[in-house]
Parts: structure tokens; sequence; C-alpha cells
């Protein structure tokens, strides 16, 4: 997971005029926007070299960054995006994403019956998932007394553990931590519901070392921290340094992230972008993100092909799809968003 699906709508104008045009290749390649580091490096040299494409890679550090440049120019300029399942559905929701035609994405079929049946595009019309998965708990088992298994022990740590714990910093997941603890919807745009969650979250950051979105599995390895909110994969490279770390999926449940990849309208070389799409959903072109970023993909095909050595060493990524589909989807929450924004900026503001 890369960035926060929450922080989109209220300020659309002010991410056009942020972000501008910029960013864009030449008119005359297929243009695929990604995060960094997010497929295999060589992967659009050897779609090219496979296909007869022209294709490009230009890079976008945060959904927001590349809402800002779609919705600036509505879609042109770009052919293939890669963005967190909220922003693929506002993208449908505002008229900038492709109905998919499914006769030009053969390897769609390797997909797990799961992930054609997610709740925000039921059939994959207008997305096609990339990588999924959860947010959990992160930990030292070799330094907590008792392993934790909800998410009140990050909340309410213990006094051991107070001042040695992170949480995520970007909305959606930081709100989600309270939101299931309390047996809330991930997605609840209930105004009471919203101010217990603050309330929790403001009390818990009184005993946090820091919110961290980057560098929590880092702060885990050295001992800095001991437990911290975690995505998965993200978990995964902290237990590929030690292996007294872990994760786990507290009893009150996970959010399930999404990243998506999505054609938009405006593409000026359709086919190319279909090919591309396709061509990523091949079993062992999509096996990489699992091997090589250790976040679980949702392509059958791609799974089934993963070293047992790989699920034995993060089991995080053994996660079936169906338990995976037993999460709740992060979603757009529309004009709930600003309630969103404000409810957070209030509490990293609060003493």
């Amino acid at each position: 997971m890369k960035s926060d699906p929450s922080t989109l709508i209220p300020s659309l104008a002010a991410l056009c005029a942020t972000f501008g045009l910029a960013g864009a290749a030449a008119a005359e390649d297929l243009v695929i926007s990604n995060w960094d580091g997010y497929m295999a490096p060589d992967a659009v040299d050897s779609f090219n070299e496979a296909t007869g494409n022209s294709a490009e890679l230009v890079l976008h550090g945060t959904n927001e960054e590349i809402m800002g440049k779609l919705i600036a120019s509505k879609g042109a300029g770009y052919d293939v995006v890669f963005v967190s399942s909220p922003f693929a559905e506002i993208l449908h929701k505002m008229g900038l994403a492709e109905e998919l035609d499914h006769a030009k994405l053969p390897n769609i079929a390797n997909l797990y019956e799961a992930a054609t049946q997610l709740p925000h595009d039921p059939g994959n019309t207008f997305s096609v998932p990339y990588a999924w998965g959860t947010t959990g708990l992160c930990y030292r088992s070799d330094l907590l007394a008792e392993a934790p298994d909800s998410w009140w022990d990050l909340l309410t740590p213990s006094e051991a553990v107070a001042g040695k714990t992170t949480m995520l910093a970007t909305d959606r997941w930081l709100l989600a931590a309270a939101q299931l603890a309390e047996g809330y919807s991930v997605n609840t745009t209930d105004e009471a519901e919203l101010a217990k969650v603050k309330e929790d979250l403001i009390a818990a950051k009184k005993t946090l070392l820091a919110y961290d979105d980057t560098t929590f599995y880092a702060k885990l390895v050295s001992g800095e921290a001991e437990l911290v909110q975690a995505w998965d994969g993200w978990c995964n490279y902290g237990i590929a340094e030690n292996a007294d770390i872990k994760y786990v999926v507290p009893k009150e449940g996970s959010d399930l992230w999404v990243d998506e990849m999505v054609i938009l309208k405006a593409s000026e070389h359709k086919e190319a972008a279909y090919a591309f799409v396709n061509w990523m959903l091949d079993a062992g072109n999509h096996r990489w993100a699992a091997e090589n970023i250790l976040y679980k993909v949702p392509n059958e095909a791609a799974m089934e092909g993963l070293d047992p050595a790989l699920i034995e060493q993060y089991p995080n990524m053994g996660m079936s799809a169906e338990d995976l589909l037993g999460y709740e989807l992060l979603m757009d929450v529309g004009e709930a968003q600003r309630a969103y924004a404000k409810t957070v900026s209030e509490i990293k503001a609060a003493n």
C-alpha cells in the first residue's frame, strides 16, 4: 500500500493548481504511472520488447499526486495508472476511467474469483487489482511480554510498551485502527462514531513514539519500537531483517486495501494500454511483485507458483483470497471525507 486514500476531495482545485499537467511522457508513447519500485525494474522495457509497443514509465509518490494530475488534465497524457481502490472508484465516478473490455484482457482469468467481486467494482468493470493485503500489528516477539492480539494493545499499551509504539500517519489507516477497535465500519460516515474515534486516538497519541508510514519497520529492527501499526507487506521488510518480528491481524479485524490498474478513458493508446495490463496479469510477470516487494497479489496463477519457503518465512503471504475478502474494503466515503480530514487534523493538533 503506497499512500492515503482519504485526502482527495475537498481540494481538487488545490491539487490541480499544485500538480498541474507535468509528468507525462511524449504523446507518441504509452504512458504508465506507478509508484517507484512497484513493478520489475525492466518491466516496461520487457513489455516493449515482447509486444513491439513504445511505453514509458513515469513515477508518482502518492495517490494524491497522480490524482491531481489526472483531474487537471481530465486524464489526458496518461494511459494506465496504478492507484488505490478509493481513487479508482473516484476516477470511475468522475468519468475518467475506461469501461473495460475483458475480451482484450484474456489474462484477467488468472485472478482469484474473490478478486473479481470487490465491492467497489464487482466484475472489474473499470479496474484490475494489482496487489492487496491487510493492516495489522507488527511487533518484536522477543521484547514484548505477551503477543498482541487486539487494536487496543496499540491504542492503550501497557506501561512497559508505552513510548515504543507507532501508528500510520495517513488518514484512513490512522482512523481505521480506532474504527476497528470500536467495532465500527472503516468507511463509517456517522458523526458520533467519528467523534469517539477522535477521542480514542487523541488518548493514544500520548503513548506514541511517532506517527510513521515509512520507517516503522526499521524502528522495530533497531528496537526503538516494539509494537507498530503496519501494512502486512511493509512488516515483511522488518521480518526479512529480524525473524523475531511478527505480524498479526487483530481479533477485531483489518481493512482490506487494494491497489489497482486503471486505463484512462482519455488514453490515445487504448490497444497498447490493454496489452500492458494484460501483460502484467501474466502469471510470471505478476509473480515478481509477490517475490520482490513481498505483497500478496490477487493473481491465483502467480501465487500458486510461489516458493513455499517464501510463505514459511513470511506467513502473511499465505493468507487466502477468501480470508482477505472477509475484511472490509476501503472505499470512497464521498462528502464525509471532509469530516475524515477534519478529524485527523484535530487529532494531530491535540496536545
